[in-house]
């Protein structure tokens, strides 16, 4: 449970950046001034970090597998939990694919609209068996 609450975390740091225009510095406060655990607080950090520094790469991702869509007409809240999810997937190696999904899959159901858990489910699968998708590289 303690690293939902980090990808909750790092999801409305990406999500203030994106949307609130705020610095990072001002978006780590987010963490920053929680009672997660130091480790928790980390993950929560470098998944952030991580993800914002991958931007262009992304979402080009999303690009490539939610075709018929545009980008910016995404919700913000449903890309950035892609970008991040595909984050995990692609980056952090410690993380089971199938977990970095459910955990996407669970902050839609928070965060998105009634339809976000169905949609990013549909994007992550087919991310997943991608063969040309390398999984922790």
């Amino acid at each position: 449970m303690s690293r939902r609450l980090a990808r909750e975390k790092a999801l409305q740091m990406l999500f203030q950046i994106d949307v609130g225009r705020n610095s990072w510095e001002i978006a780590k406060m987010t963490v920053e001034d929680t009672n997660m655990s130091s480790q928790d607080k980390e993950f929560s950090l470098k998944l952030a970090e991580g993800t914002r520094n991958c931007l262009k790469e992304l979402d080009a991702y999303i690009k490539k597998y939610a075709s018929e869509w545009d980008l910016d007409r995404l919700a913000n809240v449903d890309k950035n939990i892609l970008r991040m999810a595909i984050y995990e997937m692609k980056y952090l190696e410690d993380i089971p694919t199938s977990v970095s999904i459910n955990e996407a899959i669970e902050l839609a159901k928070t965060f998105g609209s009634e339809e976000s858990g169905k949609f990013i489910n549909g994007i992550l699968d087919s991310i997943k068996n991608d063969s040309m998708f390398v999984l922790g590289t």
